[in-house]
């Protein structure tokens, strides 16, 4: 009595990863995941590794899991792998007050972001 299996929503040569909450803007972290974005999965690890911005490393992490979710969970090649797409949304907004002058607060926003990275495995053609 437990409930169906959810339907896959990705296509059969397909895996993704999840990061829900990483600290910078939304606006930041796209500037790295386009970066990556239409790259064989090899070529963008090596991106991520000399990029010199610091959201790189978590970038990096999430697509090291997309890829070990291909390999491990849906038996796909990891050298025939490219990152068909990488986006990004708005998470929650940490909302603090820092004091100023004459009794008065100013409010100050720090935003999450979340991102999101599918991997498809693709033929070379020769």
């Amino acid at each position: 009595m437990s409930k169906k299996a959810k339907e896959r929503a990705l296509g059969d040569h397909e895996a993704t990863a999840i990061a829900t909450s990483i600290r910078t803007s939304p606006r930041k972290l796209n500037l790295v995941a386009g970066m990556i974005r239409g790259m064989k999965a090899e070529q963008a690890l090596n991106t991520l590794t000399f990029s010199k911005r610091r959201i790189a490393n978590d970038v990096k992490r999430v697509l090291e899991s997309a890829i070990a979710n291909a390999e491990n969970n849906h038996q796909l090649d990891v050298d025939q792998l490219i990152v068909a797409e990488a986006h990004v949304g708005k998470a929650l907004m940490m909302k603090r007050f820092h004091a100023r002058a004459r009794g008065r607060g100013a409010r100050i926003e720090k935003p999450f972001s979340r991102l999101t990275i599918i991997v498809r495995e693709v033929e070379e053609t020769a």
